[in-house]
């Protein structure tokens, strides 16, 4: 009975900690369909979009096409930095370009110390010269709205945000996806808080898939050359710049992923991707996380079945948030409350892709991304 007390306590704790005084994290508010701009630029400023791609064939027609349609009222062009691809996905980019709007420049060779997207972002930079007040880093997978530009601009030049930033909506359709991919922004907003991101402090966080940076506030803050060999470059872009102003940091359904992922496999090598990198690749760190995540999903449905007494009851109560935290998410993503009480099963996934993203980097594998292994640690 002492155990399952003590247990179910602090995982009652814990959860009443998460969901009353961690920013509203699972509340989803931030929204860029919410508490919008009304006012427009008087003028227009020029923005350029940069997108790094690499073997995008299959989805390069819809995401550029999404960016040539843009019904921006101001200048705009596009710089796609082909990453060595071998299956002909700057020629399919350029084969929809009617206005001559669209770049495509061929990467040079990668040099050491940098990741591969960050070097086809720095060369997407350079190339957009110095005359644009914005550059849209987005990635090659990404399908725009034909509104998102001018929504962007307006509340970057109305809230004189040097980077705003969205988190896309990301594919959920097959069994896999609603079983692990919400958890994912879940668990995103729990880490950063967006409503802390988007006020003054040391919470900082962006969403790679869509950033609109202020140009000269990128300069000032380094360049991508100050962030070259980060694994999780959004989140370390997004620290470098809220040294230089305000951040903006949202959920959208203007912006998604175009790219399914059909087994857990796909999604739990995705995670792993970074997940270790997170943990600033200690092994320390990696025992308490885990043990944290033990007590904070596993605890109360095991103590709630298996407990007895007051532990028993704190535990059940510690489900019940959980499950209820999780409803927003679920509701975004068009996915049945009834997945709210999987939490736990979904947490300990991730805690699996976690462990697998530290085997993965000792292993010399770390940081796999399109046949490249990136990670920097020693």
């Amino acid at each position: 009975m002492m155990v399952s007390g003590v247990l179910g306590g602090l995982a009652l704790a814990i959860w009443l900690y998460l969901v009353l005084a961690r920013g509203g994290f699972w509340l989803g508010r931030e929204r860029d369909d919410r508490d919008e701009p009304a006012a427009t630029p008087e003028v227009w400023p020029e923005v350029v979009a940069v997108v790094p791609a690499r073997n995008e064939a299959d989805v390069i027609v819809r995401s550029i096409g999404s960016l040539l349609a843009q019904d921006y009222p101001g200048p705009f062009r596009i710089v796609l930095v082909d990453d060595q691809s071998d299956d002909g996905t700057g020629e399919v980019a350029l084969a929809i370009d009617h206005a001559g709007r669209l770049e495509v420049m061929a990467s040079a060779p990668r040099p050491s110390g940098w990741t591969g997207k960050l070097w086809a972002v720095s060369q997407g930079v350079e190339r957009a010269g110095g005359t644009p007040r914005y550059l849209l880093l987005t990635d090659a997978d990404i399908g725009h709205a034909p509104q998102n530009l001018r929504r962007l601009v307006m509340r970057a030049e109305a809230e004189g945000r040097v980077l705003t930033s969205l988190m896309v909506r990301l594919h959920c359709a097959t069994w896999p996806e609603r079983l692990l991919i919400p958890a994912f922004v879940y668990f995103f907003e729990m880490l950063f808080p967006f409503a802390w991101v988007n006020r003054p402090g040391k919470v900082a966080a962006g969403a790679g898939g869509c950033m609109l940076v202020r140009r000269d506030a990128l300069a000032a803050a380094g360049g991508i050359a100050s962030i070259r060999g980060e694994i999780i470059d959004d989140c370390a872009l997004a620290r470098r710049l809220k040294g230089q102003g305000p951040i903006w940091l949202g959920l959208t359904t203007r912006a998604e992923s175009l790219r399914p992922y059909t087994s857990f496999g796909e999604i739990g090598r995705m995670v792993s991707r970074s997940a270790y990198a997170q943990l600033g690749y200690s092994p320390l760190i990696l025992i308490g996380c885990v043990l944290g995540m033990g007590l904070t999903y596993l605890a109360p449905p095991l103590v709630a079945l298996f407990g007895e007494g007051p532990g028993r009851l704190a535990a059940v109560a510690a489900w019940l948030l959980m499950a209820v935290s999780f409803l927003p998410t679920l509701k975004l993503y068009r996915c049945s409350p009834l997945w709210g009480p999987a939490l736990p099963l979904i947490g300990l996934l991730y805690t699996v892709f976690t462990v697998d993203s530290a085997v993965q980097v000792w292993r010399g594998r770390g940081g796999m991304w399109k046949g490249r292994a990136q990670a920097m640690a020693s």
